[in-house]
């Protein structure tokens, strides 16, 4: 019996990862400060979701549906709702999810002890990232418009909200082109 359990630890040990970082899974979009949510950035309230496409997709969707030109794309990008102007500026940022298992570092120690070369060096540790798009919103006073207080709160995150849809079901942006302007 006492085999049978040491047996199933090290099958348990050599099997499992244990994660150190978790990248967060946005289900729809979320709104938090960007320093909260990544370190390095600034401390703006920001519209964050996952990004599923490629590196600069959204580059692409901004420019297109925008007509910009390639001109200042997604730096203070005028829109309209209501007929009062708003700048829509982005960033493309990664959050990585990082797993270690510990056993496989063991058990190379253990080899290297008994004089043996290592066999999983570059197992010890496992990382996949995941992409986001964190966008801000402010308004002709220089007021972030995603902040609870401000009077166009609702009116941008709704905005915002049928942007973030309508990127994730594009696949051809010239046909944004071809539809009715905001």
């Amino acid at each position: 019996m006492k085999n049978q359990l040491l047996i199933l630890v090290i099958l348990l040990l050599t099997s499992s990862c244990f994660p150190v970082k978790i990248a967060p899974n946005i289900e729809n979009h979320k709104i938090t400060t960007a320093k909260k949510f990544k370190r390095k950035l600034p401390k703006e309230t920001s519209f964050i979701f996952n990004d599923p496409k490629d590196d600069g997709e959204f580059y692409n969707y901004l420019n297109a549906k925008y007509s910009l030109y390639h001109v200042n794309v997604g730096a203070n990008t005028p829109f309209k709702i209501d007929n009062k102007t708003y700048y829509l500026s982005y960033r493309e940022t990664e959050r990585e999810t990082k797993t270690v298992n510990l056993a496989l570092a063991a058990i190379d120690a253990k080899r290297e002890s008994n004089g043996n070369s290592r066999l999983f060096e570059d197992n010890y540790s496992k990382r996949v990232g995941k992409w986001y798009i964190l966008l801000t919103v402010y308004d002709d006073a220089l007021k972030n418009c995603l902040k609870p207080e401000h009077p166009s709160n609702k009116k941008v995150i709704n905005y915002l909200e049928a942007l973030r849809k309508e990127y994730l079901r594009t696949q051809n942006y010239l046909e944004l082109q071809f539809k009715k302007r905001s």
